[in-house]
């Protein structure tokens, strides 16, 4: 793959990280979520996003908003290549602990549409901010680290009022095969914890389980399965860090009648044992 790396700082699921990447060969996110927010700033290529539970169109000039531990994955449409700048960052960073903190740095990530397509005078002002970011991490100069967080708090704020007088509805799906496919995965969102197959599924929704299946695949990059697996163990996560059930429990809680497929299932997505994953996050 030719990919150009203009910047790489931090981690994915660390307190800050910057990545800014040029690629000339066609590229697909793995499926993934994390702890982090994420912001996603196209600026050369065409690419495809799917979000928490639909599809969307990017082009130059968008600037996505992924909430944390939402599902997402990003593919090519027309010709390959692309350029883009991730930010990740954690509420510790923005100093969400803080009784002085704004609620209102967050407020980008809470509207109905993730993305956002910017006016000229819009993306020149989004531009700016990155390239004072990125001078930053790469230098490094004294203070650095304070100045980063007052530039993605600048971002944040204008992303939040921009956010504010943009209150229509999230774009149309791109046909009516992807508005189909975000009702079935808004209805696993709501029921991962039942007993769910592709059969029943298809029934419920009109479908053949050939044809759900690979429309499936091809509007959200996931299988059926790697999705409702997703799903559930994104939950069992969130049950192992804020709960005391044990790990018995919080497997039937999320649709797995079998601990030993839990526990598989787990690690393959996680790296981690359940077990481990408790530990490590207490």
């Amino acid at each position: 793959m030719s990919e150009t790396v203009t910047l790489h700082y931090g981690a994915e699921e660390g307190d800050f990280h910057m990545q800014h990447v040029k690629r000339t060969e066609p590229f697909e996110r793995t499926n993934h979520y994390h702890s982090t927010y994420e912001i996603y700033f196209l600026l050369a290529g065409q690419r495809t996003y799917f979000i928490k539970d639909r599809t969307y169109f990017i082009s130059p000039g968008d600037l996505v908003f992924i909430n944390k531990l939402e599902v997402h994955k990003t593919s090519d449409i027309g010709e390959p290549g692309h350029e883009r700048i991730v930010i990740n960052f954690s509420e510790r960073f923005i100093g969400a602990e803080h009784p002085y903190f704004d609620p209102a740095l967050l407020g980008a990530f809470q509207h109905p549409s993730h993305v956002f397509s910017l006016k000229l005078q819009e993306q020149i002002f989004v531009q700016t901010l990155m390239n004072k970011l990125s001078q930053e991490l790469k230098e490094r100069p004294t203070g650095y680290e304070t100045y980063v967080k007052l530039l993605l708090a600048e971002l944040l704020l204008f992303a939040s009022r921009m956010a504010e007088r943009r209150e229509a509805p999230a774009a149309p799906h791109a046909s009516p095969l992807h508005r189909k496919i975000s009702e079935i995965v808004r209805y696993i969102n709501d029921h991962f914890h039942e007993t769910m197959t592709l059969p029943s599924i298809s029934e419920r929704f009109y479908m053949s389980p050939y044809y759900l299946s690979r429309a499936f695949k091809e509007v959200t990059g996931f299988t059926f399965v790697e999705y409702v697996n997703t799903t559930r163990i994104k939950e069992a996560q969130r049950l192992l860090k804020e709960t005391e059930l044990k790990i018995i429990e919080i497997a039937e809680k999320v649709g797995f009648d079998n601990i030993a497929h839990f526990g598989r299932m787990f690690k393959k997505l996680t790296r981690l044992t359940p077990l481990e994953y408790r530990k490590l996050n207490r």
